[in-house]
Formats: C-alpha cells, structure tokens, sequence
C-alpha cells in the first residue's frame, strides 16, 4: 500500500469517534489542496502529535480549509522512557536541523538554556516555528508523539529541572569526562543529557552541574558541534531503546 499523506490536527479538534467530521484550515489545508492537489474522497492520515493518528477521507477541500471524516482512529501511549536534550543557547541556522533529528530519531524532548557563553539571549518561551518544525519531520518520519519544547534562564534553572529524571548526564570535552556515553546508559527510565553552546562550557557553569550530581561523559575524541553532538546522543538512545 502506498504510504498516505499526512497532515496535522491539533489536539483540541481531534474527533471523539469514527464518523466525526473534522475541518483543517491555514497552512495544513493550503498544503492538502494546493501543494498535493488532494481531492474528495481520497483517504489521508492526521495525527494530533499526543499519540493519536488515524485514516480520514476528504469530504471536501478548499483553498484554506478542508473537511474530512473519521474512518479510522487509533491511539498509543506516551514512551516510559526517553532522553532530553539540553543545549545550551546560541544564534544559529542549525537549529532546525535539530528539531528535525529529535522528531526523527525520537527524543523525547529539548531544553534550550541560557548558558555563560551563550550568543545572545534566549527566548522567554518556545517559538512557534519551532514547533513548526517538530510538525514536518513527524508527518514526514511518521512519529505519532511530539517531542516537549521548553526554555529554562540559567544552570540553575536547568539543574531544578533535573528532579524529574532518572539519570543526568554532562556531555564535556574536558579531560575529567573519561567515561564515554553508550546506548545502554540511555536505554531506560528517564535521562537528561547537558550539551554546551557553540564556545563550550564555562569552567564555574560545569562544575555546578558536576556538584549538582550530573554525570561527566565523552563523546568521542572529536570536538563536535552542538548540532553534531545532539544527533549523536539521540543516535545512541535510538539504538539502546532497540537494543534492549
């Protein structure tokens, strides 16, 4: 069977039952009916990025908006267990290579922070073409969770956040980091890993999470960009939660 195009609903207009009518509009309509030329009758997939998909077919389909009928719906739990990411901030156009890799290599979220050696400031709260592009790397991969988006102000912000998982790691170029992140150490429960902006750690800014409990990792004896190094962690925890 050929694989259906995907669009995405929001949660709060997702249908309660099969035969419900949904209506698409804005950009998920335009690319429905002007990039795909998606006719009536045809099936398509939506997804509510909370772990619910299902097969509708199109009633009808506009320029802006398209209404469809639920055929079939389905809905699957959220992961018990996953790796965030915490980047530490920085001006940069590979970002949204990021947000792709998390979607598509299924993290479990990212925590951009705002960290000593930072290139400018961080946004108070996600934006939306952030999430934006959560969206098109799940309608294109196939992912039925979208990946959590937060903002934190500091390490000290960051390290309250690290209450809620299992282990934290700190992925550190320095030569004190001599055990090396593997795909069983992000296989279970919930794991956070700490990742430095663009210049790297400050040496204060590291020793508060190593005081704060955080784990000192390698990843490897290349000196990776932020970007590089964030798909690399997502690659091991890919393969430790297929490995177990």
């Amino acid at each position: 069977m050929a694989r259906l195009n995907t669009f995405f609903l929001s949660p709060d207009e997702w249908p309660d039952a099969v035969g419900d009518t949904v209506v698409l509009s804005g950009p998920e309509a335009r690319h429905m009916g002007t990039i795909l030329r998606t006719g009536p009758d045809r099936t398509v997939r939506l997804f509510d990025g909370q772990g619910r998909d299902g097969l509708f077919k199109v009633v009808d389909v506009r320029k802006n908006r398209a209404e469809l009928t639920a055929v079939e719906l389905a809905e699957y739990p959220a992961p018990q267990a996953g790796m965030t990411l915490a980047i530490g901030w920085g001006k940069s156009k590979r970002r949204d290579y990021l947000l792709e890799k998390v979607v598509e290599l299924g993290g479990d979220g990212v925590i951009f922070w705002q960290a000593a050696r930072s290139q400018g400031s961080l946004p108070d709260d996600p934006k939306e073409t952030w999430t934006e592009k959560y969206v098109q790397a799940a309608k294109q991969c196939g992912a039925v969770h979208l990946p959590f988006l937060k903002s934190v102000s500091g390490p000290a912000a960051l390290i309250e956040k690290a209450a809620g998982f299992d282990r934290c790691y700190l992925a550190w170029e320095a030569e004190e980091a001599t055990m090396s992140l593997s795909p069983a150490m992000l296989s279970k429960g919930r794991t956070l890993v700490v990742i430095g902006p663009e210049g790297g750690f400050d040496p204060d800014e590291a020793r508060r999470f190593l005081d704060a409990g955080f784990a000192p990792v390698t990843l490897g004896s290349s000196i990776l960009r932020w970007e590089t190094a964030a798909a690399y962690c997502l690659s091991l925890a890919m393969y430790g939660k297929q490995d177990r």
